[in-house]
């Protein structure tokens, strides 16, 4: 259950580490410039646009198991140029005919438990200069998560939200370990953007655009529970990230960066 119109209200800030993970990569990738570029998790099709304005020529498929970030995404479809498609990334694979010179993911494989056991049949697919960039969320430690993991398994709602799914990422060296030993060139990296967040509850704002997802999934429709739940998540927020002196919150963000070139 993915909410677009929530995922995009910090489109700014979700952007940035999307066009910082891009400056590592090389603009000659096989087959350019008609370049096979793969978008794995591609959300609401946005991002996807960022990519064809890189490479004007690709044919961009973006991939993604929510269909209601798939229904968002189609109006972004150009035939030939630009489309998007059902898949589940836990199993995702490219066909034995389709020879991608760019497998992209941002933001997206987090969600993915033990992602990087797929890498080697996703390098095996690519072609020598052929990559694989990925950008992931790091901040798993950061108060955010490590309140919502407590409120989870507290006596209140332990039953109901104790074995919820959570994200998870390695570290760079964690990345390059893994992808060194297929052939690969490795560019990892991590970094720490600072988020000034304004508005009401804005970290609890920001967080129900993907880390409280799991959560409010598994409360349904239970408007009461859901309520109840943000509330007592939101007072935890707002003790661990008091407002600066001009009114902004301030959250840390570190996210891991990684290309993959295929020699």
């Amino acid at each position: 259950m993915w909410d677009p119109k929530q995922y995009l209200r910090h489109a700014g800030y979700r952007l940035r580490p999307l066009r910082d993970l891009l400056a590592r990569v090389p603009d000659d990738l096989p087959g350019h410039p008609a370049v096979r570029i793969a978008d794995l998790g591609c959300g609401p099709g946005g991002p996807s646009e960022i990519l064809a304005a890189r490479w004007p020529e690709a044919h961009i498929t973006g991939y993604d198991s929510s269909q209601d970030m798939l229904k968002e995404a189609a109006a972004h479809t150009r035939p030939g140029h630009l489309d998007f498609t059902h898949a589940d990334l836990a199993d995702w694979r490219p066909a034995p005919d389709e020879h991608f010179g760019l497998l992209f993911s941002n933001a997206a494989l987090q969600w993915v438990p033990g992602h990087q056991h797929a890498f080697p049949d996703w390098i095996a697919a690519l072609p020598p200069g052929g990559v694989l960039a990925c950008q992931m969320p790091g901040n798993f430690r950061a108060p955010s998560h490590t309140l919502l993991a407590e409120l989870c398994a507290s006596p209140r709602w332990r039953d109901r939200l104790g074995d919820v799914p959570r994200p998870d990422a390695l570290d760079p060296a964690g990345y390059a370990d893994v992808l060194a030993p297929l052939g690969c060139d490795i560019d990892a990296w991590e970094t720490t953007y600072l988020h000034r967040l304004t508005g009401s509850d804005p970290v609890l704002d920001w967080t129900k655009g993907t880390t409280l997802r799991p959560a409010l999934a598994r409360l349904g429709d239970d408007q009461d529970a859901r309520d109840a739940f943000l509330a007592a998540y939101g007072e935890a927020l707002r003790e661990a990230y008091p407002p600066s002196a001009d009114g902004a919150t301030a959250v840390p963000f570190r996210r891991i960066f990684v290309v993959a070139v295929k020699r």
